[in-house]
């Protein structure tokens, strides 16, 4: 097991730079010259492709937990999406999160709830953990991909890429709404799974962790919020198990299955107390 380090690790000061400099900048968007409906618009749209299909779909679901197959082709667009949300490069994204469910909420896990709120929300991010060094070891299978490692090398290329683009579609409203704005509210959200989801909810699977199902993060991120029931069965594709529980994403991957872009979809096979099985439509 990895064990983490006696001594408060060191600070990231690229990451605490850039997370400053990113909430500074949503700070813009309360002016009202930043301000246009097409721009919120904007935003909307890419909050869903980067962090709807990016994040939940391609990095966490496809990437971290091979739930379902899809074309390469397609597989590299959800990776492009992914990368556009802002939050790392990919192989650390996916290695940390392969961390988190072998040592959840232990020694070893990024993002150890134990370790307090704001620890499992941000703070895990701005400081040089010592489980950083293993990140090839979980990660062996995309490492080589190229794809990935270009996309893994240059995540703030692209994000300066997209920035000059919504800049030349719609000036500095685009650009505060559709990458400030985006990034800081997707971030958040993101974060909000490692944190209130180990705080805050309900649970229905008794694991050896803190997972709970809280269900406004479930709103903010697709589904992603149903934490409890992923950490009850982390290779199902679906998240939300009971008839309340709203899974946007697990929507998608049904929908790509019936146009047979998604193949070999695993789902958790449970039933919880009288109400309807895990795997039901």
């Amino acid at each position: 097991m990895i064990n983490l380090d006696s001594t408060f690790p060191r600070p990231r000061w690229n990451v605490i730079t850039f997370t400053v400099l990113l909430h500074l900048g949503a700070l813009f968007a309360v002016f009202p010259a930043n301000f246009s409906w097409a721009a919120v618009g904007v935003a909307l749209f890419l909050y869903w492709l980067t962090i709807g299909l990016g994040i939940s779909l391609g990095f966490h679901r496809l990437a971290s937990h091979r739930s379902f197959k899809v074309p390469k082709g397609l597989e590299y667009f959800l990776i492009l999406c992914g990368t556009l949300a802002g939050q790392g490069g990919v192989k650390g994204w996916v290695g940390y999160h392969r961390m988190h469910h072998l040592y959840a909420d232990r020694s070893g896990d990024p993002h150890d709830s134990t370790q307090g709120f704001w620890w499992s929300h941000i703070s895990w991010l701005m400081h040089e953990v010592p489980m950083r060094s293993e990140l090839r070891r979980f990660t062996k299978d995309i490492a080589d991909d190229p794809f990935y490692q270009f996309c893994h090398n240059h995540y703030i290329a692209l994000q300066i890429a997209l920035a000059v683009f919504l800049y030349g579609l719609g000036g500095m409203p685009f650009v505060i709404w559709g990458i400030f704005v985006r990034l800081f509210v997707g971030f958040h959200s993101t974060c909000f799974v490692n944190s209130a989801c180990h705080k805050f909810g309900y649970r229905n699977v008794e694991v050896g962790d803190r997972s709970t199902n809280c269900w406004w993060v479930a709103l903010l991120t697709f589904g992603e919020g149903w934490h409890n029931n992923h950490h009850g069965c982390q290779s199902s594709a679906r998240f939300g198990w009971r008839w309340w529980e709203i899974d946007l994403i697990w929507v998608t991957i049904r929908l790509l299955e019936k146009l047979k872009l998604a193949t070999n979809v695993k789902t958790a096979h449970l039933t919880l107390d009288a109400e309807e099985s895990a795997d039901g439509d």
